[in-house]
Parts: structure tokens; sequence; C-alpha cells
């Protein structure tokens, strides 16, 4: 293994090192989301999936960067470290803002000639149904106060409450949630062929901002295989059926292992 893939990049976290594992699975965060929120998922997935696990800038150990405002451009750097872990089979995992992401360097990817095994998505409707985080245009403006932000994040129940109750906290992680928000509001489908790579789509039954038919477009994105499986549960139905959400990605690694083999 080369000295690239024993260490990591500020762009990737790998809280669980499987260097024997035969796949690899990236994991890219939700808007105002860090690397940490998958430090559960290497855990648990661990030492039979090597997990990784992007660190966007303006959070964490990078909160002194600034954040990226720019969906196209978060993929442009992702797919350039993807790149540096392909050598073996990688599966792209994103939820919400990061499945655009997700989506995006999955596109890169196929544009350099080293497609993604598979990709997973969940709480986001397809990318020609898209516009922006679902329901989040008015997160993005500068002149939304602090306290409807933070209502709409509760909302979503994505964030511990005792967080957003501390207001030094608050001071620190509001700009990066904005800048999210910004970048995926920004974002608009650059249409062109659909991938090659399968999709596994996860939606929840009572997120109120991806209906069926919008998670079901997914399958308009790829020429491969395609899956939608529907949790109970909103926006962050993944935090309550972690378990059932690993299996699902587990599953499709495993197809898409079996299909590269033949």
């Amino acid at each position: 293994m080369t000295e690239t893939l024993q260490g990591t990049s500020a762009w990737i976290r790998r809280f669980q090192p499987s260097p024997d594992a035969p796949h690899r699975l990236v994991c890219f965060p939700h808007a105002g989301g860090a690397a940490t929120y998958w430090f559960p998922t290497a855990q648990a997935l661990a030492p039979g999936v090597d997990v990784l696990a992007v660190q966007y800038p303006g959070r964490q150990d990078r909160r002194t960067e600034p954040c990226v405002e720019s969906v196209e451009t978060l993929a442009d750097h992702t797919a350039a470290e993807v790149l540096a872990w392909s050598d073996r089979p990688v599966t792209l995992f994103g939820h919400s803002m990061g499945a655009m992401v997700a989506f995006e360097t999955a596109r890169r990817l196929e544009e350099a000639g080293r497609p993604a095994a598979g990709l997973v998505v969940s709480g986001m409707r397809a990318p020609s149904r898209t516009r922006g985080v679902p329901g989040r245009a008015q997160a993005a403006q500068a002149a939304e106060t602090e306290e409807e932000l933070v209502a709409g994040i509760l909302r979503l129940q994505g964030t511990d409450a005792a967080v957003l109750e501390d207001p030094e906290l608050v001071r620190m992680i509001l700009p990066t949630i904005r800048s999210d928000y910004k970048a995926a509001e920004s974002y608009r489908w650059r249409p062109g062929p659909p991938l090659r790579t399968p999709i596994a789509v996860l939606t929840g039954t009572e997120d109120p901002h991806v209906d069926r038919d919008q998670a079901e477009a997914w399958r308009e994105h790829t020429a491969g295989p395609f899956s939608l499986t529907v949790f109970t549960g909103g926006h962050f139905f993944l935090n309550e059926h972690a378990e059932g959400v690993r299996k699902v990605v587990t599953d499709h690694i495993a197809r898409s292992f079996q299909a590269n083999s033949v």
C-alpha cells in the first residue's frame, strides 16, 4: 500500500482503518454536518468495509478554513481524493446535501474512467427534481434570524437540541450551516448521460421535503441497477434506523462487488 493510502488528507477521515477490507465506503455529510457523523458507521462496518468520511472545510479541525459554497467545487475536491483511494472498489454514500456531493463525485469518477462501484443516497430528491436543499431556500439568506435558522434545524431533527441551546456553540456552527445551505441552494443539475454506477436510494415516510416520487426519480440517473428502500421517520430517519440503513448499504456493496467480479 502506498504512503498516500496509509494516511489521510485534510478532506478524508479514516476512523477505523481496515486495510484488508475488499471494499471502501466513502461517506458524505449533510449540510452543517462533519465527518464524525459517520464514526458509528465506521465502527459498525469495520473490518469488513474500509469506511472513509469526507470532512468539508469550515468545521471541526478545519474550522479556520473558508467554507466551500458550491456543490460542484466540493465534488471536484472529493473526486480527486477518492481517486487516491480507488485501489479497490469504492461505494459512495451521502445524506441530504451529501447526496448531491456524492452524486456529482460519482459523475466525475466516471468522467475520469474510474467509476464508483455503487452510489447510495438518502434524504434527497433526484438531481433532476432538485432545487437545492429541500425547503431550505430561506435558510441560505443572510437576512434570516438566528432564531429562525435554529428552529428550522431543530425541525429536521439532525442536530442535538442541547447543542443549539448553547449560544457559543450556535455562533460557531451557524456560519457553516448557512454556507452549506447556500452551496446546496445554488446547485443546479447539469443534464448528461446517466451513470453506469448502480444507485440505491433511501427515504423516510415522514420526510417533509422528499416524497416517494422525487426519491423514485433517482432511477433516471443510472443505466445500472436501481433500488429504493423506504424507512419510517422524517428527514433524519437514518438516525432511528442505523442498523437497517447499514444493511441496505452492505447489501448494495455486496451486489456491486459480485457484479464487478463477473
